[in-house]
């Protein structure tokens, strides 16, 4: 009986969560409606510390920090969401693929990714960076390439074990193509096993962006992100300037806190539904 009321306990929506997360999604979309140019440099007003008149503070180069959240968080949370569902899609793709394939083809097609997942991803990224350029969509793509290889063994494992199923063998028998397969049968029973992961890998592309801006390597200086804000403040604490690193550094916090939150209520969710199937 305890044990039922403690699962109980666990399926409540994560409304804070949620509401926390839907303020800052709202926030950078409508950011142009009541925020001043974030690129705008008040050489007059640098290294301002937060007020009136700068909510946030300034950073050295006098841009308004309330500004930079808002407008970075839109570059942010584009790379985020945008390389997650690359990610998701050639992961869905590679990994049902490999699982309907013959046993030979299967197993190359998993040694090649174990063989991807032994690389450290940020080189990766850089390297595929490298042809696509340093802009958000080719730090989306760059990231979202790279960062299907986890979830593909996972959709490939699931996706073998219903292959096992008749109905699979039915819906083959009876003409049914590979997308008919997938989307029929094959995802709604692998998508609770990886919308975690996917839900995940949004958190991750954002820290992956910021790590690669905070070691200069990532966006342009001119674009700004909650990484490069955070690149930018490198000496803030030397310079006794705290706001500059640390409002940045609470948003991406929160962020990553509201993304993990719900990805584990839909995961317990979506596991729960079907288990009463």
């Amino acid at each position: 009986m305890s044990s039922e009321k403690h699962i109980m306990k666990r399926k409540k929506v994560p409304f804070l969560s949620f509401v926390l997360l839907g303020i800052l999604i709202m926030g950078c979309v409508f950011a142009p409606f009541f925020c001043k140019d974030a690129s705008y440099m008040d050489l007059m007003n640098c290294s301002r510390a937060p007020g009136r008149e700068f909510f946030f503070g300034t950073d050295t180069m006098g841009r308004d920090l309330f500004s930079c959240i808002w407008h970075g968080g839109r570059v942010s949370l584009t790379i985020g969401f945008l390389s997650a569902a690359i990610s998701a899609v050639i992961a869905v793709l590679y990994g049902t693929a490999s699982a309907l394939s013959p046993a030979w083809l299967d197993r190359l097609l998993m040694r090649l990714v174990e063989v991807l997942l032994s690389v450290p991803s940020l080189l990766l990224v850089l390297f595929v960076q490298a042809v696509f350029g340093k802009n958000i969509i080719g730090m989306s793509a760059a990231i979202g390439l790279c960062g299907w290889f986890s979830m593909a063994k996972i959709v490939r494992t699931q996706a073998k074990t219903v292959k096992e199923s008749g109905f699979v063998t039915a819906s083959q028998c009876m003409g049914g193509g590979f997308f008919h397969v997938l989307y029929w049968h094959l995802a709604p029973n692998f998508l609770p096993s990886i919308l975690f992961m996917i839900i995940m890998s949004v958190r991750t592309a954002i820290a992956e962006e910021s790590t690669l801006s905070f070691l200069g390597l990532g966006l342009p200086i001119e674009t700004i992100s909650w990484g490069s804000m955070l690149a930018l403040a490198q000496n803030a604490f030397v310079m006794r300037a705290w706001w500059m690193i640390l409002i940045p550094g609470l948003f991406l916090i929160l962020l990553f806190l509201c993304l993990t939150e719900i990805g584990s209520w839909c995961q317990e969710r979506m596991n729960h539904k079907k288990r009463q199937m």
